[in-house]
């Protein structure tokens, strides 16, 4: 099939909030009934058609996918955002990087849906393996832009030296989230006291690890 064949999704300001409608609706029924829930309902609940639901997602597995990425995107928007942004004005980066990572971990350990969602993904990815090949196939810089952009440009202010910012990215997320991550899929509470112990622990090897070498 040519690139010309190909059916593009709607596009347009009512396009958008059609497709924002989709998804708001799709999360509630994707979290009250799972992923069995049909299209029909998503498509009531968002008050379109499911031929609308279907021009501009194609299937339930493309919906879903939509609905995952922007819910793992939710921890690193706002306050959480404005940290990492802040970084390359800080005169202590050290102490800077350690507030942001609290403000960004708190997002991750309070927000109940995104985590509900991630228990989804991990029931269902047995039976869709498909659900995964949205993310196996983009590199953690698309996936975290937030993170990616503050890291690179503490790399271009010479405060960091990383030669790979794929790597990079994974295991400053491996340092501050993923134990709340990994933990919380399994019904764990992780404590204050120990979250801040990762937190500073974690900023303190990744710096060690980047921090530019005295000559």
């Amino acid at each position: 099939m040519s690139v010309d064949n190909v059916k593009r999704p709607p596009s347009g300001p009512r396009a958008e909030l059609k497709r924002r409608a989709i998804v708001r609706a799709a999360r509630e029924l994707f979290l009250r009934e799972g992923f069995g829930v049909g299209m029909d309902t998503i498509a009531a609940e968002a008050g379109v058609s499911k031929v609308t639901v279907y021009n501009h997602f194609g299937s339930k597995e493309a919906l879903f996918t939509a609905v995952i990425t922007s819910a793992l995107d939710e921890p690193l928007v706002g306050e959480s955002a404005a940290a990492l942004e802040g970084l390359a004005e800080a005169e202590d980066l050290r102490a800077a990087l350690v507030e942001a990572a609290r403000v960004w971990v708190h997002a991750v350990r309070t927000n109940d849906e995104v985590t509900a969602l991630r228990n989804l993904v991990a029931a269902e990815l047995h039976r869709f393996p498909e659900l995964g090949e949205a993310w196996r196939h983009r590199g953690a810089e698309s996936h975290h832009p937030a993170v990616a952009g503050a890291l690179r440009a503490l790399v271009d202010q010479g405060r960091l030296r990383v030669p790979d910012l794929q790597v990079a990215i994974i295991q400053f997320y491996g340092l501050l989230v993923f134990p709340h991550m990994v933990f919380g899929s399994y019904g764990t509470h992780i404590d204050e006291d120990l979250t801040d112990r990762l937190i500073t622990g974690g900023v303190d090897m990744f710096l060690h690890h980047y921090g530019p070498r005295d000559t």
